[in-house]
């Protein structure tokens, strides 16, 4: 059986990308498929990774609860605002104070290669933008997307799919609601695979 870790790493908690982890979580649970939900706003951590990997930075319990939650999943899905053209600090705290070599990744004594520590785990994730999704591609060359698809998730095992919900400062309430029963339905699907 699935076990599904949501990520939302939105700041506040009545954000559009809030509404869409939940409704990922109600599609998912609606099949019986053990859900868990963190929401980085409610963690307390340093997401500054003070002395890169020269040094060792302690933990915070919170960090803690959230490697073993990793751990326990087998699919991941990160929910985040695209600000800046990627996502936001908190989240990228979080992932350089927890996918640590020896951790989530480990170099190759000899060479350029290194092992995926979290392969056999796949990740989605869904992310909002205020730019329509053809120019953050064209003119952006989708440099966010490519991070965290490429440099980040994939570079530690996980498969990754995403899905974009774009021009959000134009969007309709009603459009609004369609990504959210989009959602839920990409939730349920995803639990039932």
């Amino acid at each position: 059986m699935k076990q599904i870790l949501v990520i939302d790493a939105h700041p506040t908690s009545t954000s559009l990308c809030s509404a869409l982890a939940k409704a990922y979580c109600v599609g998912a649970s609606n099949t019986g498929t053990n859900v868990q939900t963190i929401c980085l706003r409610d963690l307390e951590f340093d997401p500054i990774l003070h002395e890169g990997y020269s040094q060792r930075q302690e933990w915070e319990p919170d960090l803690s609860k959230v490697w073993e939650a990793i751990q326990q999943a087998n699919h991941l899905c990160f929910v985040y605002p695209t600000w800046w053209g990627g996502h936001p600090a908190l989240l990228q705290g979080l992932f350089e104070r927890v996918f640590l070599p020896g951790k989530a990744f480990k170099y190759h004594e000899t060479g350029s290669g290194w092992d995926k520590l979290l392969a056999g785990r796949s990740a989605e994730v869904l992310t909002t933008m205020d730019s329509p999704y053809w120019y953050y591609r064209l003119i952006n060359r989708n440099g966010g997307i490519h991070r965290i698809k490429k440099t980040i998730l994939e570079f530690v095992g996980m498969k990754t799919k995403v899905h974009v919900f774009d021009n959000v400062r134009n969007s309709s309430q009603s459009k609004r609601e369609r990504w959210i029963e989009k959602v839920e339905k990409i939730g349920t699907a995803i639990a039932q695979e």
